[in-house]
C-alpha cells in the first residue's frame, strides 16, 4: 500500500472538510479582530495571512502536479526535487511526485546554490520546483544541473529560466493517473542533517514512509477530532512524519510560517489546536516568555491542547519540569529517530512513562532496537555502546554511496552513530553522538551528559560542549553557553556550579556565544568546532 492511498481516501470520505491550513504571521499581528475573522475579509486570498485547503482540493492538486510531470515524460522511478518553504503548495507537490510514480527528493532551504547543485546531482534529479525565496541560488546553477531537464517555478513573477507551475496545473486532469505503485517501489530521497560532514542521500521505499504513518498514529493517537500545529520545515522527515499520523487519521492540520513564541500560543488558541510539536529551543522560549510576562496564558483557550511532544535532540529533564508547571494538563512525550530511520518514532518514550523524562524511551511500535559494540555485540545493561535500530522504516541505502551504506547497515540493523545506555527498566538513554565524544587524558567524556547538566542553571538558555584539541590531555571539554535575556553570568559561576560534578567531567574552558541550532533543532557541532578548535590548536601548538 502507497502512502497516497490515504490522501486518496481522505478525499473521498472527508472530501470538503479541512485538510491543511497556512497560517503567515507577520501579515496577521496587524489585525484586531482574531486570525480567522481577518481572513474572512478575503479568504483563501494570500494576503489575507490565512490560507485553507480541503481534503478533496489536497488530493486534486497532487493530481495536476502529477498530470504535469507524467505529460512532460516524466517516468516511474524518475526524481523530483523540491525546494519550497512550508506552504499550502508543499505537501500536494510531494503526493504529486509520489502519484506519479516518481521520488520526492525534498531539499533544505538553508543550502547555499553549491549545496543545491550538490544534493540536485547526488539525488540524480529529474525535475527541480522551487519558490520565490531560491530565486537567486537556482538561477546561479540553473544552467550546471546536468540531469534536470525541467525546472517549475511556483509562485508569482515566474523568472525567464523557469516554467509557471501555477500556470501550467490549471491546465492538466485533477484525476488520479493511477500509476501502479508497489510498498517495494522507491518513494524518497532526503538528505542527512550534516551534522556530522556534507549532506548523504537517503533512499526510502513506499514501505518506509507508510511505516511511519501508522508508527505515527499509533504512538500518539491521532483522530479525525485532533488538530495538530505544524511548525518545523517540512522538506525533514521529522515535520512530515509527525503529519503523517493526521494523514491516516484524516484529521486537520495547520502549518505555522513562525516560531515566536506568542505565535506558537495564539495559533494554538485560535485554531484549536490539540496536538503541538516542539523543538528544544522553542520550547525554552515560550517558557522564557510566559516568565518574563510577554504571554498570559489565560488570554487564550488551551483546553483542548494535549499533548505536546518534542524530537531531534535529547530533552533536558528540568525542561519538561518546567514545561509541566505551566501546562500541568499536557501529556508529554518524547521521539526518537533519523533520516535514515525515516523520522521519529523508531525509539519512544511513550506519554504513560513521564517518570522518565530523560530518557529517549522503548523500542517504537514495530521497531527492535539494540545498544552493542560495533560488530554487533550487546552490551550490558547499563555500559555504554551504540544504539542500532531495525523495522520497516530502515532506509534502503545511501543512494550512490554504497561505502556509507555498508559501514551503517549491517544485517539489517542500522546502526545511528548514537552512544546510548539502557537502565534496568529497560529505558533507553542517548549519551552522545559517538563522533562527539571527547577523549580527554584518556577518559570518555560524553557532552549530552555535560549538557544536562549545565542546563540546570537558571541563566543557561542553550549550552553545547565540544572537545578542543590539548597538548597534554589530548582534548579538554569546553562549554558554549547561550545567556537568557536579562540575566547576567561569569565563568567563575559556571565553574562554581559545575563543582558538583566529577572533576573530570567538568568543562575546562567557557565560552559565551550563541549556540547555532540547524532547523530541526540540532546542535551544529561542526560549525562550532570550526570557529573554536582552529583557534585552539594553534594555542596548543605554540604551548607545546
Amino acid at each position: 500500500m502507497p502512502i497516497t492511498d490515504f490522501l486518496k481516501r481522505n478525499a473521498e470520505l472527508y472530501g470538503d472538510e479541512v485538510a491543511l491550513v497556512e497560517i503567515a504571521p507577520q501579515m496577521l499581528e496587524k489585525a484586531k479582530v482574531t486570525w480567522k475573522e481577518y481572513a474572512l475579509i478575503e479568504p483563501n486570498a494570500e494576503e489575507s495571512g490565512r490560507q485553507e485547503m480541503t481534503w478533496k482540493e489536497f488530493d486534486k492538486a497532487a493530481n495536476r502536479f502529477a498530470n504535469l510531470l507524467l505529460s512532460r515524460g516524466i517516468k516511474k522511478g524518475d526524481k523530483v526535487a523540491i525546494l519550497l518553504m512550508n506552504s499550502l503548495e508543499w505537501l500536494p507537490i510531494y503526493f504529486g511526485a509520489l502519484k506519479a510514480g516518481a521520488l520526492a527528493v525534498p531539499l533544505n532551504y538553508r543550502y547555499t546554490a553549491d549545496e543545491i547543485k550538490y544534493c540536485v546531482g547526488l539525488a540524480e534529479a529529474d525535475v527541480l520546483i522551487f519558490g520565490p525565496e531560491f530565486i537567486g541560488r537556482v538561477e546561479e546553477i540553473c544552467d550546471r544541473l546536468p540531469k534536470v531537464s525541467q525546472i517549475f517555478y511556483a509562485g508569482k513573477n515566474c523568472p525567464t529560466f523557469a516554467e509557471s507551475y501555477d500556470k501550467l496545473v490549471t491546465y492538466c486532469s485533477t484525476k488520479d493517473p493511477e500509476i501502479e505503485i508497489t510498498d517495494e517501489d522507491d518513494g524518497a530521497i532526503y538528505f542527512s542533517s550534516g551534522t556530522t560532514g556534507f549532506p548523504k542521500a537517503i533512499l526510502h521505499k513506499h514501505k518506509s514512509l507508510v511505516h511511519s504513518a501508522i508508527v505515527e498514529q499509533k504512538h500518539h493517537g491521532q483522530t479525525r477530532e485532533d488538530t495538530f500545529l505544524l511548525i518545523p520545515p517540512l522538506y525533514h522527515t521529522g515535520a512530515k512524519m509527525h503529519w503523517f499520523g493526521s494523514l491516516v487519521a484524516g484529521s486537520k492540520a495547520v502549518l505555522l510560517k513562525g516560531i515566536k513564541p506568542e505565535w506558537i500560543i495564539k495559533t494554538a488558541s485560535e485554531e484549536k489546536c490539540t496536538i503541538v510539536w516542539l523543538l528544544v529551543p522553542w520550547a525554552q522560549d515560550i517558557l522564557d516568555a510566559i516568565d518574563r510576562g510577554e504571554i498570559e496564558l489565560d488570554k487564550y483557550e488551551l483546553s483542548q491542547w494535549r499533548l505536546m511532544h518534542i524530537g531531534a535532540q535529547p530533552v533536558p529533564p528540568s525542561l519538561i519540569k518546567r514545561w509541566k508547571e505551566k501546562f500541568p494538563n499536557h501529556e508529554y512525550d518524547t521521539n526518537y529517530g533519523l533520516s535514515e530511520s525515516i523520522g521519529p518514532g523508531c525509539v519512544h518514550l511513550g506519554v504513560e512513562n513521564i517518570h522518565k523524562v530523560g530518557a529517549i524511551g522503548k523500542a517504537g511500535y514495530g521497531w527492535e532496537v539494540k545498544i552493542c559494540t560495533p560488530d554487533g555485540v550487546l552490551v550490558e545493561k547499563g555500559d555504554v555502546g551504540e544504539l542500532a535500530v531495525k523495522g520497516d522504516g530502515v532506509m534502503t541505502c545511501y543512494y550512490n554511496d554504497e561505502k556509507a551504506t555498508n559501514e551503517v547497515l549491517k544485517d539489517g540493523w542500522l546502526f545511528t552513530g548514537d552512544m546510548a545506555m539502557e537502565d534496568e527498566d529497560g529505558f533507553i538513554y542517548l549519551v552522545d553522538r559517538k563522533k562527539d565524544v571527547i577523549i580527554s587524558g584518556g577518559e570518555n567524556l560524553y557532552p549530552v551528559q555535560i549538557e544536562d547538566f549545565i542546563r540546570k542553571h537558571q541563566a543557561v538558555k542553550d549550552v553545547a560542549v565540544i572537545g578542543l584539541p590539548d597538548a597534554r590531555l589530548g582534548e579538554i571539554a569546553a562549554a558554549i553557553i547561550e545567556i537568557k535575556d536579562g540575566f547576567e553570568c561569569t565563568e567563575e559561576e559556571i565553574d562554581d556550579f559545575c563543582k558538583e560534578m566529577p572533576k573530570y567531567k567538568r568543562p575546562r574552558k567557557i565560552i559565551f556565544a550563541e549556540v547555532p541550532r540547524n532547523p530541526t533543532g540540532k546542535i551544529e557541532k561542526p560549525k562550532l568546532r570550526e570557529i573554536y578548535c582552529g583557534e585552539s590548536l594553534v594555542a596548543a601548538q605554540i604551548k607545546g
